[in-house]
């Protein structure tokens, strides 16, 4: 190689760096009401399975899931909108439509049975989808999908996440909490 050349491809190389550096910084910070989503009370959405209890009402008490729609199927009063309503909101809801001609008075008490999965991708171990479990933070989920590979990044994942029926992603901690439904995902460390 001639040593006229050698700068040349210096300058090339050091120029391929600082694009790869600048696009480490290129990221989006997590948002503010990404972060507020997880102090909110929990929101429903698909694959959530509920357990529904009608007080002395045993043919009505059961489990069932938020279908791909938003909608829970229960019997005398059919579909009933689940999507983003937070448990005593949905309380409410079904016990005005069993009211309307079905009990006079129903007491209705919902809880998450299961919770939508979180799905983790990248550098780990064992990408794909695992059981939310509340209280989860980023870090857990890695763990539970095997840990981080040799070359992960074990300082900050990007999340993504659904916020007010908008998908956001930002990258936040690995002690940042994990919402049901999130996807992390582990980049890969530069050096």
């Amino acid at each position: 190689m001639s040593v006229a050349r050698r700068p040349r491809l210096m300058t090339l190389a050091l120029a391929a760096m600082a694009c790869a550096v600048s696009a480490c910084s290129a990221y989006q910070p997590a948002p503010k009401s990404f972060q507020q989503a997880a102090i909110q009370p929990y929101r429903l959405d698909s694959g959530d399975r509920l357990r529904v209890t009608v007080f002395e009402q045993a043919g009505l008490s059961n489990t069932y899931t938020v279908d791909q729609a938003g909608y829970v199927a229960l019997p005398l009063i059919g579909q009933v909108a689940a999507r983003g309503q937070t448990l005593p909101a949905l309380e409410g809801t079904i016990a005005a439509r069993l009211k309307q001609g079905f009990l006079r008075d129903p007491d209705v008490t919902i809880e998450v049975d299961r919770y939508r999965p979180v799905f983790v991708m990248g550098e780990v171990g064992r990408p794909g989808q695992y059981a939310y479990v509340p209280g989860m933070t980023a870090q857990n989920a890695v763990a539970i999908a095997g840990g981080f590979t040799p070359r992960g990044n074990q300082r900050d994942v990007d999340i993504t996440r659904k916020v007010n029926a908008q998908v956001l992603t930002g990258r936040t901690s690995i002690a940042s909490p994990v919402l049901a439904g999130d996807t992390i995902y582990v980049r890969e460390r530069l050096f």
